[in-house]
């Protein structure tokens, strides 16, 4: 069934969200978007799904609309998380008691402080691209500097970050060791802690009372105000894990963007 919430609900939520969204333009992370960005952001609101049924026959993710770039804002950090971790496993460590500190709030609270941290722990987009080389993703570009929000992903890259993640059957296209076990279980760990406020999104293609794991992304852009919403993760629907991603942007406020990205993800998993 959907992911509801009661109008009390909805309101603490969406105050929660602008206070975060507030918080990325404190710390820098919001950002004039690129010429062309500018276009698509300042046009009708547009969104992209992809879908993989891990439980199916089918290993190729069903797209719907168009599978162009969008900006992650804070999807990008379970990609962050990724590349630690695979610097950790490179040097046959696990990860400090201090990248933890930054990693699970990081992901559960969704804390810019701690991306920006682990961005600068990992290369930045260097680090972010060597990492997705190896994870397979071939449409990821990091954001220039510190702007880690400003990374450009399409839906199906995001399904094959996901893959790594959530499917202990998948091997690293590149020949490269991928994410092993131990690193994709803290991953889908963190992503089923995401605080209560945040947990809307993908959520929302879910079947009642069934486990979830995802990382939602929201940021206004400064040019146009206009807003970019993205939802990833896991979903179980009669008794098949999905793995989702929809990104959106062009919305005018963060209540509609939600809406719009919980109906693409009910839509595209029906």
């Amino acid at each position: 069934m959907p992911f509801h919430v009661s109008p009390a609900s909805a309101r603490s939520r969406a105050g929660a969200l602008l206070a975060s969204a507030a918080a990325l333009v404190s710390l820098g992370a919001l950002h004039p978007a690129p010429a062309a960005a500018v276009s698509a952001s300042a046009a009708s609101p547009h969104a992209t799904a992809a879908v993989l049924d891990l439980d199916g026959a089918g290993r190729t993710p069903v797209v719907h609309g168009t599978d162009s770039a969008y900006d992650t804002a804070s999807i990008v950090k379970v990609d962050i998380l990724a590349a630690l971790l695979l610097k950790a496993q490179d040097a046959g460590r696990q990860l400090t008691a201090e990248e933890r500190r930054h990693a699970e709030p990081m992901i559960e609270r969704s804390d810019n402080t701690a991306a920006d941290a682990l961005w600068r722990r990992i290369g930045q987009a260097p680090g972010l691209a060597a990492a997705n080389k190896r994870l397979g993703l071939t449409s990821t570009t990091g954001g220039s500097g510190g702007k880690w929000g400003l990374t450009r992903t399409t839906a199906s890259d995001q399904i094959r970050l996901l893959r790594d993640v959530f499917d202990g059957t998948a091997t690293s296209p590149s020949g490269s060791a991928g994410l092993n076990a131990r690193s994709r279980a803290y991953i889908r760990t963190l992503m089923g802690r995401v605080v209560p406020e945040q947990s809307w999104g993908v959520s929302a293609a879910g079947a009642s009372g069934t486990p979830r794991a995802l990382k939602n992304g929201w940021l206004q852009r400064t040019t146009t105000g206009r807003w970019d919403v993205n939802s990833i993760g896991q979903v179980t629907v009669k008794g098949h894990r999905y793995l989702v991603a929809v990104l959106s942007n062009g919305s005018a406020s963060m209540s509609a963007g939600v809406s719009l990205v919980e109906r693409t993800a009910r839509a595209a998993v029906a």
